[in-house]
C-alpha cells in the first residue's frame, strides 16, 4: 500500500508574518530502522491518517516494518525522519529509486508525512528537499507519487511541480457476512487458489497473464511496465510474505493449462480488517466472458472462509478503465475517495 503525500504548502511552510524559518536538519533513518524509529514512524502514519484520511485504517506495526525494512524487488529505498524534542518523529519521507530495466530514471515517494502538531514549521518543505536533492545525485528525470487531488495533500503536490497524470478512485467492497455462494465455473475452464508464491507447475502460465497487464490504463506516466517471468511473479508474491503480509491468488485455466484470468488479494498484516485487492487480469483472448467477476468472485469467498474478521476490500481502479469498473461495481464495489497518480519532471 502506498502513502499520499500528507499536508499543503500552507501546513508546511511557516506560520504567516512569522519570517523565514530555519531549514530544519533532515537526517537519514537507520539502515536497519531501530525498533523505537519503527514504533515512532508508524505513530506518526497514526496521526496523519486520523487527521487527514480518517475513514482509512493507517498502516500496522506490521506493515510499516515490512516495508521500511524489507528491500522492494523494484529499487532501493532511501528514508528519512526528523526527530521532535519528545523523541516522536514529526515528518518522515521514503523514496524508492527504481532500479527494473527501463525504469532506472524514475522513482516513487512512497511516504512524505508531516504530524499535524508539527505542521507549519517548513518540515515538508525541508524533506521534499532532501528528497529532490537524493533525485538530482541520482540523476532521476521524474518521481511519480499517490495522492489525493483537491485535498491539502494534493494542493501540496501542485504547488511542488506535480501533475496528475493518472486520474484514479479508491473504490471499497464491503464484506457480506456469513459464507459467500462459490461462483459458477464457465465449461472449458476451471478455477485454482493459493497462498503465497505460485506453485511451479503454474508459474510460467502466470507470468504470460502478468505480460497481459500492458495495456492498463497508465496515463502520461514516464514508467515502463516490467518484463514478467515465472521467477518475477514469485519475488513479488514472496515481498509480501517476507514483509510479515499474506497474498491469495485466484486463476481461472484452460484445458491446455493456460491462465486466462487471475486475482491477487493481500494483507499487508494477517490482523488487518481492510485488504487490498491488487491485480485482476483477464488474458485478451479470453475476455468478455465474465472471467474478471468469476475470480474476483471465488477470491471472496476464499478470503472469507480464511480470515472471517475481514470486514472491507478496497482497490484503486483508473478512471478510464471502465471494465473494471463495471465489474467491481456489479460485486458491490462502492467510490471511497479520488486519487490519482502524481508526476513531476525533474
Amino acid at each position: 500500500m502506498t502513502e499520499p503525500l500528507h499536508g499543503s504548502a500552507e501546513a508546511y511552510g511557516p506560520a504567516a508574518g512569522s519570517g523565514p524559518a530555519p531549514a530544519p536538519v533532515v537526517p537519514l533513518l537507520s539502515v536497519p530502522p531501530t525498533v523505537a524509529e519503527l514504533g515512532a514512524w508508524t505513530r506518526l502514519l497514526g496521526a496523519v491518517y486520523a487527521a487527514d484520511l480518517p475513514a482509512v485504517p493507517a498502516p500496522s506495526l506490521v506493515e510499516v516494518t515490512g516495508r521500511l525494512g524489507v528491500p522492494s524487488i523494484r529499487g532501493r529505498s532511501v528514508q528519512w525522519a526528523i526527530a521532535g524534542a519528545d523523541g516522536e518523529i514529526d515528518g518522515a519521507a521514503a523514496l524508492l529509486l527504481f532500479t527494473d530495466e527501463g525504469n532506472t530514471h524514475g522513482a516513487y515517494l512512497d511516504v512524505l508525512a508531516v504530524r499535524p502538531s508539527a505542521r507549519r514549521r517548513g518540515l515538508g518543505r525541508a524533506l521534499w528537499e532532501a528528497v529532490r536533492a537524493e533525485l538530482l545525485a541520482q540523476g532521476r528525470t521524474s518521481v511519480s507519487s499517490s495522492v489525493e487531488p483537491g485535498t491539502p495533500a494534493g494542493q501540496f503536490a501542485t504547488g511542488l511541480g506535480f501533475e496528475n497524470v493518472l486520474p484514479m478512485g479508491w473504490h471499497v467492497q464491503r464484506v457480506p457476512a456469513g459464507p459467500v455462494e462459490e461462483p459458477e465455473v464457465p465449461a472449458g475452464y476451471r478455477l485454482v487458489s493459493w497462498s503465497g508464491e505460485t506453485p511451479d507447475a503454474w508459474a510460467e502460465a502466470s507470468a504470460v497473464a502478468h505480460g497481459a497487464m500492458e495495456d492498463a490504463p497508465m496515463g502520461d506516466l514516464d514508467e515502463r511496465a516490467p518484463t514478467w517471468t515465472g521467477e518475477r511473479v514469485r519475488s513479488a508474491q514472496r515481498l509480501v510474505v517476507d514483509r510479515g503480509g499474506v497474498i491469495l491468488s485466484v486463476a481461472a485455466l484452460t484445458d491446455s493449462g493456460e491462465m486466462a484470468a487471475y486475482t491477487e488479494l493481500v494483507f499487508a498484516d494477517p490482523a488487518d480488517t481492510r485488504a487490498m485487492q491488487y491485480d485482476t487480469v483477464v488474458v485478451p483472448a479470453h475476455r468478455g466472458r465474465g472471467l474478471g467477476r468469476l475470480v474476483k468472485r471465488r477470491m471472496l469467498a476464499d478470503a472469507v472462509a480464511a480470515y472471517p474478521e475481514l470486514r472491507e476490500i478496497a482497490t484503486t481502479v483508473a478512471d478510464e478503465n471502465a471494465p473494471m469498473i463495471a465489474v467491481n461495481e456489479a460485486l458491490g464495489y462502492r467510490r471511497e475517495r479520488d486519487v490519482a497518480l502524481f508526476q513531476l519532471k525533474l
